[in-house]
């Protein structure tokens, strides 16, 4: 009995022990005495005019569950829970000027509207790709098809729920309303949501369709949907790492990646026109991670690094979790750890033969297309070797070209939409030399506020730019920190200076950032390698990771160029820090942003440049003895400011 009990509670509860309780109607109202009138919910104020009251005392609604009971609650709980839902209600049952909704329903309702129209604009904007007609429903799809005489969307269909398929289960001997009513135990506490099909054309004008669900709509609890990526200065450590120890680099694309982790998540939903003629409008339960619910890249994430643990034994690094090595070795002999990078379902293997990695992967998981090599694109960005002119080397380089092209492209479409275009009355040279205009002080801009479309633009533009500067372009990496600065009311000033950083990347397309191994070169005669620190620190020595690996390859050298810009911001004195952090001669991260103290001198804007210069070598420190890194010495730190050398050193 006692098992019957617990089964009953939690079929009526989440995964975090909270009961499942939705609505599914607002059925009536009531007010007791303590509930405001018209006539003394409203305030004078100055002009003569009246101000409403913000209270909802007096208020109760009678709302209905999912599952056909009943309850009186006050509106101030059902405001919060479903304030759409009533405004409508108080609309319809003319209670939009009692002084309990007066002051909120008219609000709610224009925003729920802008919100609307602004996801429709965005959603149905994009009718044509390459000049191909994109539907947004299999039945458009399928429509499309008989128009032009072609199968193409639905091959496109067929393929994709060929694969889907495998992520949902049919649920017999019940109707959705038998389920809505919580009369199916199986499906107590299950979650209803809606899913259908994305449909897109890729570059060879192949028709691509996902069919998706709608997770948005999900009480998903937070300890399902956490999900580490790999980051970027792991990716430049690896290219480096692959040059110095003369590795080979494999890339891999994992096919439907998220259909093969099992669904963390309790849902249901109506099957529509693409499962099928026979099931359509039947219930289906998920059994996969489908593509759009919130906790398929954490479920996902667990089953592969279930799989590169024990099946390729593969160690994680303590420090990026989604970066892995394990100990081998060359024909020759000669010791050193191959790598293996997971970004999602992007994978990334650096060894003497990656070739047999791949292999491994390919016989658990789809490959898509079949094909893994040498990468030429990863995580947005272009991949090659660059010959380093004068020597034999041929390390990897990192590439915005693509991204960049494509971004100053949909800038220059969105001026043409205004009638405008870059401007070249500054001189062609000016332009070209400078992402921004030299003496350009975004904090003495005074020009108008940006309206909402503006502003809304101004933002997105910034995140190309930000995303610009992680796949390589350091030389706008300060205009765009400053220019970030404003993004929550941005001028429109401030809109023009990021349209000349566009224009500046226009001029200056093609850039790259090589992951040279060769060592510096450096006068080591200003380094004070004999200073005693013991006195002021005691027998000390450097933190390593828990589980260290033995360092095997070949070492590497750290050097770190760190300077501050002191009071560069003119009304609030406040210094941008920036930092160039090298491991040989390869770029492993850039900094740039403006300090969080207000600093009296040079001196002191210096010395918080070189604080989280120490933070940034330390971080690096420990992740390159993660993987088993060798390196030479301490890191080799370069600052223009005599007071913080000699105070530091």
């Amino acid at each position: 009995m006692a098992n019957k009990i617990a089964e009953n509670l939690y079929s009526q509860v989440d995964d975090e022990g909270r009961e499942i309780l939705r609505f599914a109607d607002i059925i009536d109202h009531r007010k007791d005495s303590t509930a405001l009138t018209k006539e003394n919910g409203f305030i004078k104020v100055q002009g003569g005019g009246s101000k409403c009251i913000k209270t909802t005392k007096g208020w109760e609604m009678l709302v209905e569950w999912k599952d056909g009971t009943s309850s009186w609650l006050p509106l101030r709980d059902v405001k919060e829970a479903s304030p759409v839902e009533l405004a409508e209600y108080a609309v319809a049952m003319d209670l939009d000027k009692e002084p309990a909704f007066a002051w909120w329903v008219e609000y709610v309702l224009k925003k729920r509207q802008r919100i609307i129209q602004k996801a429709k604009s965005k959603y149905w904007r994009t009718t044509h790709k390459y000049g191909i007609k994109i539907p947004k429903t299999p039945e458009e799809a399928l429509h499309i098809d008989k128009e032009t005489g072609t199968d193409f969307w639905e091959k496109a269909m067929i393929k994709e729920m060929a694969k889907a398929k495998v992520s949902y289960e049919l649920v017999d001997g019940c109707t959705p309303e038998e389920v809505r009513s919580n009369k199916v135990p199986a499906l107590r506490g299950y979650q209803e949501i809606s899913c259908h099909i994305i449909f897109d054309v890729k570059m060879d004008f192949t028709r691509k369709a996902r069919f998706v669900a709608n997770g948005s709509t999900t009480d998903t609890p937070s300890t399902l949907t956490y999900s580490s990526v790999l980051s970027r200065d792991s990716v430049r450590i690896a290219l480096l790492v692959a040059a110095l120890n003369d590795l080979d680099i494999f890339a891999c694309d994992i096919g439907n990646a998220y259909l093969n982790a099992p669904c963390k998540e309790r849902i249901w939903f109506v099957a529509g026109h693409e499962c099928g003629h026979e099931m359509k409008g039947r219930v289906m339960k998920l059994i996969r991670a489908l593509y759009g619910l919130k906790s398929s890249g954490a479920s996902w994430r667990k089953m592969f690094k279930d799989f590169i643990v024990t099946h390729l034994k593969f160690i994680p690094s303590r420090v990026d979790g989604d970066m892995y090595y394990r100990k081998s070795s060359k024909p020759d002999g000669t010791l050193y750890y191959e790598l293996l990078l997971v970004y999602v379902d992007d994978v990334l293997a650096i060894s003497h033969d990656p070739k047999e990695i791949m292999e491994t992967i390919g016989k658990r998981f789809e490959i898509k297309n079949v094909e893994y090599g040498p990468p030429t694109t990863y995580l947005g960005g272009g991949l090659e070797r660059f010959q380093i002119p004068g020597t034999n080397e041929r390390p990897w380089s990192l590439l915005s070209t693509q991204y960049v092209k494509a971004a100053v492209a949909n800038v220059e479409a969105l001026l043409k939409e205004e009638g405008r275009e870059f401007k070249t009355a500054t001189g062609e040279k000016a332009q070209k030399r400078n992402p921004i205009p030299s003496g350009y002080k975004p904090e003495l801009d005074t020009t108008e506020e940006c309206d909402p479309e503006h502003h809304s633009r101004f933002q997105q533009l910034i995140g190309i730019l930000r995303w610009a500067v992680e796949l390589g372009r350091i030389d706008i990496h300060v205009e765009v920190a400053i220019m970030s600065q404003y993004s929550a009311n941005p001028r429109v000033g401030h809109l023009e200076a990021v349209y000349c950083i566009f224009h500046y990347l226009k001029r200056n397309t093609v850039k790259r950032l090589v992951m040279d191994p060769a060592t510096p070169v450096i006068d080591r005669s200003g380094f004070n390698g004999t200073a005693d620190w013991a006195e002021f620190y005691g027998d000390v020595v450097e933190e390593d990771p828990p589980g260290m690996p033995e360092p095997l390859g070949k070492p590497v050298e750290i050097f770190v160029f760190c300077d501050s810009d002191h009071a560069s911001n003119v009304v609030t004195r406040r210094s941008h820090s920036g930092v160039f952090l090298f491991a040989q001669n390869a770029l492993i991260r850039s900094f740039s942003k403006k300090q969080n103290t207000v600093e009296a001198s040079t001196y002191g804007a210096e010395l918080v440049a070189m604080r989280i210069a120490r933070d940034m070598i330390v971080e690096l420190r420990l992740k390159l003895k993660s993987i088993g890194v060798p390196m030479v010495g301490p890191a080799n730190v370069f600052c223009d400011n005599q007071g913080v050398v000699k105070n530091t050193s």
